[in-house]
Parts: structure tokens; C-alpha cells; sequence
């Protein structure tokens, strides 16, 4: 009896320490909800300082699904004014802001003190390595964020989009009013909306599932495994 209760006593502290530790892992999905959120600042030859921020529609951004896949791009401001473009919006025209735009999923509580993972895989990144007339270029990453609830304060992990597979983990706070975020965030000057093809893209697709063939290939080598161990216990 000792040796039962010892056991289920064992046994519910490992759960709690799985629990613990629990681990999920989320994946490019156009079917979420994603949403969008800009940032710009100052180019550096103007200092290079914080401007302003504000929710953006995600067909406000240069990121946008075809099927599974996802493009992202230099931001464009459907907006000629000198503020935007230098002398203003027209073909071959210079940014003159630095747009820093987030496009992401947002979750509350559901991944509260979990070690998450975002993965996807990067087809091709054509537009980092790019710069304007200004020399301005542009950097992009996968995020993970985990916000206080009122979005004062922040944790965050980052891998960089390079052609691969990347998996970016965060541990988050066990607070189930956080708020976690995933997503792309893609930074550097604005382009007029003629000029955006000529600086890249990156493409980004859902990790390859494994093929049909593949399990049953797995599922043959253990049925063999299975069979050599029965025959050596013959």
C-alpha cells in the first residue's frame, strides 16, 4: 500500500512539472487572425528618432497571403506629402520615414506560462541586403512577444528570416492576462507603391507536414523492429 501511494505521489509531481514546463508550438496559419501595427520613425540623416504608432489594417501592409503562403514586402503610404517621400510620392521618389511594420497573431491567456515556439520555413528573402538611394535598408524577423496587460512592458525572442526553417521560442509569464504575440516584423525606409517591386520580398510558407508515404515508411520499420525483437526472444 505504502508503495502505491509513494508511486501516485511521484507520479502527480511529474505531471505537475510537465504542466509546469508545458510546451506548444504554433505555425504560419492564413487561417488566424492576424492583425497589423506600424511604427515609424525619423531616417537617420534626420535623426532617426520615434514618430508615432498606430493599429494598421493588415491590407495596409505590405504582408498578404496567397494560400498558405506569405509575402512580405517594403511598406508603402498611399500619401505623396514631403513627410513621406523625398521631394515627394512619385516614381523614384526616396522614403523619408523608416516604417517598422508587425503583422501577428494575438492571443491572451492561452499560452500563459508555456514555453512557445513559432515556426515556419523562409522560401527566399530577396529584399534584406536591399537599400534606397538614401542607403537605407531593411531587416526582418520572426517574433514572439509576450506583453503586461496593458501593453506597458514586453519579453521577446526573434530569429532572423533567412532562407530555412526557423523555430523561435519564448517561456512565457504565467499570467493569464498577458497578452502573446506572434508574427513577422519587417523595418526600413517606405517606397513609393510603383517602386516596391524593385527591392524584394520574402517568401514564407508552413512548415512541410510529414508525407503519407513517409508515416507509413516509419510505420514499416517499426513492424520490423517489432518482428526482429519477437524472433530473438523465440
Amino acid at each position: 500500500m505504502k508503495l502505491l501511494v509513494r508511486s501516485l505521489v511521484t507520479c502527480a509531481a511529474f505531471g505537475a512539472a510537465i504542466q509546469l514546463h508545458a510546451q506548444s508550438t504554433v505555425a504560419l496559419d492564413p487561417g488566424q487572425t492576424w492583425l497589423g501595427y506600424m511604427n515609424w520613425f525619423e531616417i537617420p540623416a534626420n535623426g532617426g528618432g520615434y514618430v508615432s504608432g498606430g493599429t494598421w489594417a493588415p491590407a495596409d501592409l505590405t504582408a498578404a497571403f496567397s494560400g498558405i503562403n506569405l509575402t512580405l514586402g517594403p511598406n508603402s503610404i498611399n500619401d505623396p506629402a514631403s513627410y513621406w517621400y523625398t521631394p515627394s510620392g512619385q516614381a523614384g521618389a526616396t522614403g523619408n520615414k523608416i516604417m517598422d511594420a508587425s503583422f501577428y497573431v494575438e492571443t491572451t491567456g492561452l499560452y500563459s506560462g508555456q514555453n512557445l515556439t513559432f515556426t515556419a520555413d523562409v522560401l527566399a528573402n530577396t529584399l534584406v541586403g536591399q537599400t534606397d538611394a538614401n542607403g537605407n535598408g531593411w531587416s526582418a524577423v520572426a517574433f514572439i512577444k509576450d506583453f503586461a496587460p496593458d501593453y506597458s512592458s514586453s519579453v521577446s525572442a526573434t530569429a532572423p528570416l533567412v532562407d530555412g526553417v526557423f523555430n523561435v521560442s519564448l517561456n512565457t509569464i504565467a499570467d493569464p492576462t498577458r497578452h502573446v504575440q506572434y508574427g513577422f516584423e519587417v523595418k526600413g525606409p517606405d517606397v513609393w507603391i510603383t517602386d516596391v517591386g524593385n527591392y524584394g520580398t520574402i517568401q514564407v510558407a508552413p512548415v512541410p507536414e510529414p508525407t503519407s508515404m513517409a508515416l507509413m515508411g516509419a510505420g514499416a520499420l517499426t513492424l520490423l523492429a517489432v518482428r526482429r525483437f519477437n524472433g530473438r526472444k523465440a
